[in-house]
């Protein structure tokens, strides 16, 4: 995406955002947030995301999935020495290359409270653990 016909750019404005903790207790509720939830909610809204190698992309979130991968229109890249800028109409990071990411303010709050995170095999489940019961008539 950087080739040729990547043009310079002035700097993005970071000002309205800010970092954001996966799970943070919002105005002294009890409670946290997935870093899913949080993402699915920001989608149309602006985001920064810094990569472990150093570089910032800073777009609208137009998607996710369940492993963090993220589609971000309308971005600009920045080099990691800050340096460089490059307009991208459209970016997809893979999750595991994501060191973190800010969201507006007002996208944390519109995040869904999470109760409670159920465990293998759902909410009161037993878990998948391995094999059966045994043969019938075994033991009881």
């Amino acid at each position: 995406a950087r080739g040729a016909s990547a043009r310079n750019a002035e700097a993005p404005s970071t000002a309205h955002l800010r970092p954001s903790p996966v799970a943070h207790a919002r105005r002294g509720q009890c409670g946290s947030m997935l870093p899913l939830s949080l993402l699915r909610t920001a989608i149309g809204h602006p985001m920064l995301v810094e990569l472990k190698n150093g570089e910032t992309y800073n777009g609208h979130l137009v998607g996710c999935d369940n492993w963090m991968n993220i589609s971000l229109k309308d971005a600009i890249c920045t080099s990691r020495d800050g340096d460089r800028f490059w307009r991208v109409p459209e970016v997809v990071v893979r999750g595991n290359n994501i060191k973190y990411v800010r969201v507006p303010d007002e996208v944390i709050e519109m995040v869904p409270e999470q109760s409670e995170v159920p465990g293998p095999g759902g909410p009161g489940g037993r878990g998948r653990g391995r094999g059966g019961r045994g043969p019938p008539g075994a033991g009881g």
